[in-house]
């Protein structure tokens, strides 16, 4: 994941981008726990929360995160 810009202080975007290329961009508050993104990206891809891991600079990200803590 890779934070792009801020358009205002409670929500941030958000580009989720895939072992396959594909990027999925996500607009969210900033106190949002992550797991609402992963879910949502989940369902748009068709995959299942048990075969991927999310990753932010390399380091593994908890469902209970949020990006203000990211």
């Amino acid at each position: 994941q890779e934070g792009v810009k801020t358009e205002n202080n409670d929500h941030i975007n958000l580009k989720v981008a895939g072992q396959d290329g594909s990027v999925v961009q996500f607009k969210i508050k900033r106190h949002t726990p992550l797991s609402k993104l992963m879910k949502a990206y989940c369902e748009r891809q068709g995959l299942s929360m048990r075969q991927i891991r999310f990753r932010f600079d390399g380091q593994p990200i908890n469902e209970t995160d949020t990006p203000a803590q990211v």
